[in-house]
């Protein structure tokens, strides 16, 4: 108000504005009609709305969204919002510029680290998509933190985000989900802090020397360091733990590897949600739907609740990194 008024503007230009980028989503000041040109341009001179810009956008057959945005120092980064037939829209947004861990199977994984992303550019991702669909009269119904980077690697950033959504966009805490690849101090760092926002584990193989050749993060924690940690968030929270587990055909799809999971989850208050693995350039490993629903199946019956997961924007760059990594290429070309 006092920036309007200093203008010689009425102090109501303040909530005109406030509307447009809040409620109806507008990424440039010349598109909010309701101000005078005069006022537009100055703003325009002055700042700018958020700091993401869309380098490239995708739309699947499903009607999933892909976005890479540029950030100021010209890194990469994606979300992903995806409509589910019940109304639901979820935004699955990145915490990091690339990855530091170095999973095989992995876009973001085989592209490197970037930087850290910093609270604000984390928490606009989910303000757009959030925004984007309030002014077509829908809400964005849930968050998960599983786009490209390690959320637990930039843990206090992710933690101040992730309370943004929850205030500013109202996206309920049992409706927000970050994921880790197990960097297991923070696990116990986020289970002392006894949030309900929901914790998921990449786990995806149950012994030290399958998951150690997929995922190096376990060469430093192990999956038996990791399980004690995953039931001490059990035991702080009460909360259920999910497990991902992205199904590779004759890697980590068997019976035997059902069993083996069962038996280490024995006990342990969670869910397992598998999902075929996404193909990428620098993985040889393909997905099996039928061998998938077989694994479901078999931890079922062994006890353990488990879902197969719909894979999303399957047809375009869906999968972690996909697109960045399309581009990047391009642009080295």
């Amino acid at each position: 108000e006092a920036l309007f008024l200093s203008w010689g503007q009425p102090k109501f230009r303040a909530k005109q504005l406030y509307t447009a980028i809040f409620d109806r989503g507008v990424q440039e000041f010349q598109e909010i009609t309701a101000l005078p040109v005069a006022v537009r341009e100055k703003l325009s001179d002055l700042a700018r709305i958020g700091s993401l810009r869309v380098a490239k956008e995708q739309i699947s057959r499903d009607g999933t969204v892909k976005r890479a945005y540029s950030l100021h120092d010209d890194k990469l980064i994606e979300s992903v919002l995806m409509p589910y037939d019940d109304g639901r829209y979820t935004a699955c947004i990145s915490s990091q510029a690339g990855c530091a861990q170095g999973c095989i199977f992995c876009a973001t994984g085989q592209m490197g680290f970037g930087r850290q992303l910093s609270s604000d550019e984390i928490f606009e991702q989910a303000f757009r998509f959030s925004s984007e669909l309030k002014s077509k009269g829908e809400r964005l119904s849930n968050v998960v933190f599983m786009g490209m980077g390690e959320p637990f690697a930039n843990f206090e950033n992710v933690v101040e985000a992730f309370n943004r959504i929850h205030s500013e966009l109202g996206i309920g805490w049992r409706h927000i989900t970050v994921s880790t690849v197990g960097i297991v101090p923070n696990i116990y760092k986020f289970a002392d802090m006894q949030t309900q926002v929901t914790l998921a584990v990449s786990l995806h193989a149950a012994n030290d020397d399958a998951r150690g050749s997929l995922m190096p993060v376990n060469r430093r924690w192990g999956v038996h360091e990791l399980l004690q940690a995953c039931r001490h968030y059990v035991y702080k929270t009460n909360r259920r733990i999910t497990f991902e587990w992205a199904s590779i055909e004759g890697e980590n799809d068997t019976e035997q590897d059902a069993k083996e999971l069962a038996k280490l989850l024995k006990n342990l208050k969670c869910h397992v949600n598998v999902i075929p693995v996404n193909p990428t350039a620098g993985f040889d490993g393909r997905a099996s739907v039928d061998s998938a629903k077989r694994f479901v199946n078999n931890l079922v019956e062994a006890g353990i609740p488990a879902t197969l997961r719909v894979r999303r924007g399957i047809d375009i760059d869906g999968g972690c990194g996909q697109l960045t990594v399309k581009m990047a290429e391009q642009n080295h070309q």
